[in-house]
């Protein structure tokens, strides 16, 4: 019988529970400890787990515990420092998005895994949805032709952050699911935002994304909508497909339409557009919950020393992405390369 994994979840906030529930739903794992600075957090959490070991005092913990593996949610300016000392303590590591706060420090967590054989494993959820993962099949049989361009919208009231802005707080997601389906990083950023809230924070957001194949993608992010939006548009040369994760079923809408201009005519008064309107339909997914999914993936990989879908390479792709956005913030939008290899 195979042993175990032993894990522990630091962070017990907003999204920690998630974490601490599709653990403990999982076979072949162990989620014997939780690590946060609140009590009255602790306490509630033990009255529903009574068998969990709580603390408050992270370096005790990792001194104390025979633990396998850290799953971390903290805020994000402390991603890096505890990474580091589950890392360097030979602990399996699964952190929450975004990796860190620079690519400096993604890239250090990254050689310190590596250097200590160990799985690090970066929370960016979407990358296992069900849904997601239809659309890039979609793309891959060539359903919707190539890909012209990529549009997402986050938009909601609140939670607002006192450590980030909304662009580091809600476009991470955006950003992994259009490299996941673009194949490619890309060139250049521009960003502008506007902080309403808190001063320095911005609060609203719309970053471009521009890529060397000439394609490109924007994100709007924002904590000031009265409506909650989670709608990511793919515009194909044949055929688009709208993503809405807030449908409780039919996710995923695919318009059989497009534009045509003629191939050949000999004055502009011949030159005419034709506009293609075929079907509406929505494909059937299977429904998984992508948490639960990724959960499960992080203990696979433990054991098989696979590398993640979620890896570090691919997540410290995002926080270039990120510290780009902050570069064109600064600079009221203007473009800002990535320097990074498609």
């Amino acid at each position: 019988m195979t042993k175990p994994v032993r894990i522990a979840v630091v962070g017990c906030g907003y999204w920690g529970p998630n974490l601490i529930r599709n653990f403990r739903s999982l076979p072949d794992c162990q989620l014997s400890d939780l690590c946060d600075v609140s009590t009255s957090r602790l306490k509630h959490l033990k009255s529903i787990y009574p068998d969990v070991t709580t603390h408050t005092s992270f370096d005790e913990m990792l001194k104390e515990r025979e633990l396998d593996a850290i799953v971390i949610a903290t805020p994000v300016h402390l991603h890096h420092k505890l990474a580091m000392q589950c890392l360097n303590a030979g602990k399996h590591v699964m952190i929450e998005k975004p990796m860190a706060s620079s690519v400096a420090q993604c890239e250090e967590m990254a050689a310190a895994a590596k250097k200590n054989k160990v799985t690090l494993m970066v929370g960016h959820t979407f990358l296992y949805s069900p849904h997601v993962r239809k659309i890039k099949e979609i793309i891959k049989a060539g359903d919707i032709g190539d890909i012209l361009y990529i549009t997402s919208r986050r938009l909601n009231l609140g939670l607002f952050q006192k450590d980030i802005n909304v662009v580091w707080d809600l476009a991470p997601h955006d950003i992994s699911i259009i490299q996941y389906l673009m194949e490619e990083m890309p060139a250049s950023v521009n960003c502008q935002g506007n902080a309403h809230v808190t001063k320095g924070i911005e609060d609203i957001s719309n970053m471009t994304l521009t890529f060397a194949s000439g394609r490109y993608a924007t994100v709007q992010t924002s904590w000031l909508d009265p409506r909650k939006v989670r709608e990511i548009t793919i515009v194909g040369s044949k055929r688009m497909i709208v993503y809405d994760d807030l449908q409780p079923l039919h996710k995923i809408t695919i318009y059989d339409q497009r534009v045509e201009k003629p191939p050949h005519y000999d004055s502009f008064a011949e030159f005419q557009y034709a506009y293609h309107y075929g079907d509406v339909y929505s494909p059937y997914v299977k429904q998984d919950e992508p948490l639960k999914i990724e959960c499960r993936h992080f203990l696979d990989c433990i054991r098989s020393g696979d590398t993640p879908i979620s890896s570090a390479e691919q997540a410290t792709g995002v926080v270039r992405i990120l510290e780009a956005s902050s570069a064109s913030l600064k600079q009221d939008g203007a473009r800002v390369h990535t320097h990074a290899k498609s």
